[in-house]
């Protein structure tokens, strides 16, 4: 069901600085970039072969990713997983009576559908599922 890793998500407090250090320590450019308002935050995307370091930075401290800033500090978010059906991936995983926090797929960046499985049966991490 997962075909690949899709990206690993890095929560950060400042992007432009987030993205200055990823240039300058690995010579690398932000291939995309953008505001995902429902989620309050702002990605930059980095390619690394196939997939992507996602720079994630909350733009409102109700944001999901500032309460965990806030919690546990800037570092590894979660990690997002390639799937070819979102529905039929998140479907499988509830009928298995793992806990998500979307109960249905959902519209994520880059044009791609989402959703979220949460890390309390995850083994401690936030995995999301993307189908590009």
């Amino acid at each position: 069901m997962l075909s690949e890793i899709d990206h690993v998500a890095i929560a950060v407090k400042n992007l432009d600085a987030a993205i200055s250090y990823y240039k300058a320590a690995f010579g690398v450019e932000v291939e995309h970039r953008e505001l995902i308002t429902s989620d309050l935050v702002e990605e930059a995307m980095i390619k690394v072969g196939t997939s992507y370091v996602q720079l994630l930075c909350p733009t409102a401290a109700e944001s999901p990713v500032a309460k965990f800033i806030e919690k546990r500090g800037e570092g590894l978010h979660h990690v997002g997983y390639r799937v070819t059906d979102c529905n039929e991936a998140l479907n499988r995983v509830k009928s298995q009576g793992f806990d998500v926090l979307d109960e249905v797929p959902r519209p994520g960046s880059r044009g791609t559908t989402v959703a979220f499985i949460h890390p309390k049966g995850a083994l401690g991490t936030l995995i999301e599922l993307v189908q590009p």
